[in-house]
């Protein structure tokens, strides 16, 4: 194919598209900060109000409510509208991080994240949608690249300022820090997105799909925490409920997924599997490495996290530098090689643990972020564009979710196999390195899967006709 006609950088930061650029940051961050909240401002808390046990939960609530409503985001889009969705999802976000905010109890906690999750999940994966939508095809890449980097440093810098708030202030005011963006959110959105028109639909609410949805991943997000006999079990009944999930949206007169939705017949089904598999395949370090690197070097906090932020800062800077890629043959060999550079990082980790090499395990940090930095932008917009334009609203707002959903099952997984090898127990460092390798072999396996799925989605979008995104 010919080239693409190039976009630069300044449009996105220019009059006509900053204050959309701007909608799609502060989605992105409000996800990112709160994904993250719980690490810094949960255990003061829980020092205040008890409830130690259920801790974890507070952050497995907003991401199983979170893969929930981006499930739901593009049903509520078709019903309300592109800015009736935005602004009344954020309001439930708000609500949520009110319920939150003032709670007597962990149990209001935990309803409060459960909320936040479900208004955020579909904030987040309304934004996808947006896009293409509102952006010209040649400014997509950038558009991806941008939110790169406001995941990172939200990412890494939202925990931080939960943190200073937590300790300055109190731990409710690293809750209370959204309100101000949230009320900015919606402002914009109100300025920014047209009304558009409402179109009327007499049909049901998807309940008994959502249910399953949320059944499913709940199933992964319990067997991240029990023994590896159960964890099997949980996870075999979580991949039945999610695949009912998908035959039963198939069949349903008003979907919540594109009806090729994870088949490998279609470049839109096959690069929905490279999205999920390659977020299963890091799980591998993005659980371990950072407390890897305290028990096994002896690294205080700051140091291992600032080593396990090299990935991210390497994801950032690669999917700003590939945004500029105009060939569509070029776009296709940064898809194919992602997931090889995943799967050569994670081996490169798990060797700089194992020699003890900082070197070594750098560079496979800076291929990991690498891996995903130079294929996530263009796998998505693969995938966008290989959508017919009816279909389009639900393949968008289904890609954060499905990343999501990976992340969820990789961490599961992640889980089985470390403690199939008796990581929990491991005594030495002798031990624990070998208990390790499963875990990193695992993840090397995922990224060889997502590979195989690259190839495919590559194949088929050569002959999939090109959808046209947004006039300029």
């Amino acid at each position: 194919m010919s080239d693409l006609v190039e976009g630069r950088w300044a449009e996105i930061f220019g009059p006509r598209y900053l204050p959309v650029t701007t909608i799609l940051a502060l989605g992105v961050t409000l996800f990112a900060f709160n994904a993250f909240l719980s690490a810094a401002a949960l255990p003061s808390a829980v020092h205040e109000l008890g409830g130690v046990e259920v801790i974890s939960w507070a952050t497995t609530l907003y991401l199983v409510f979170a893969i929930v409503g981006g499930a739901a985001a593009a049903l509520l889009k078709r019903r309300l509208g592109s800015r009736g969705s935005l602004v009344g999802l954020a309001i439930v976000f708000l609500i949520g991080t009110l319920i939150a905010a003032i709670a007597n109890d962990m149990t209001q906690v935990l309803v409060g994240r459960a909320v936040q999750g479900f208004g955020e999940g579909v904030v987040a994966a309304l934004c996808f949608a947006l896009i293409p939508e509102l952006f010209p095809s040649r400014l997509v890449p950038k558009v991806f690249g941008m939110q790169a980097v406001v995941w990172a440093v939200a990412a890494f810098g939202g925990p931080a300022g939960a943190g200073a708030l937590t300790e300055l202030i109190s731990w409710r005011a690293a809750f209370l820090i959204n309100v101000p963006f949230v009320l900015i959110f919606v402002a914009m959105v109100l300025l920014v997105v047209p009304r558009g028109e409402r179109p009327v639909e007499a049909h049901g609410f998807p309940g008994l799909r959502l249910l399953t949805i949320g059944a499913g991943t709940m199933l992964v997000a319990l067997a991240a925490v029990t023994e590896p006999a159960q964890a099997a079990l949980l996870l075999v009944g979580a991949a039945v409920l999610l695949t009912a999930a998908v035959w039963l949206d198939r069949r349903a007169d008003q979907r919540l997924m594109p009806p090729d939705a994870f088949s490998l017949r279609s470049a839109v089904g096959s690069g929905l599997w490279v999205f999920l598999l390659m977020p299963v395949a890091g799980a591998a370090t993005a659980v371990y490495l950072i407390m890897l690197l305290q028990q096994l070097w002896g690294y205080g906090p700051t140091q291992a996290a600032i080593t396990g932020a090299v990935m991210a800062v390497a994801w950032s800077l690669s999917s700003v530098t590939v945004a500029n890629v105009r060939q569509r043959a070029t776009r296709r060999i940064l898809i194919r090689s992602g997931p090889l550079f995943l799967a050569g990082g994670l081996v490169l980790v798990l060797l700089g643990l194992e020699w003890t090499l900082l070197p070594v395990l750098l560079v496979g940090q800076v291929a990991i972020g690498m891996g995903f930095g130079m294929s996530n932008g263009y796998i998505m917009l693969t995938i966008m564009e290989a959508s017919t334009a009816a279909e389009r609203d639900r393949t968008s707002a289904l890609l954060p979710t499905t990343q999501s959903a990976g992340n969820a099952l990789g961490a599961a997984l992640a889980g089985v196999a470390a403690n199939a090898a008796g990581y929990p127990h491991a005594v030495g460092n002798a031990d624990v390195l070998a208990s390790i390798v499963p875990l990193f072999v695992m993840g090397a396996l995922f990224a060889v899967l997502a590979f195989l799925a690259a190839l495919r989605l590559t194949q088929l979008a050569k002959v999939t006709p090109l959808a046209t995104f947004a006039e300029e």
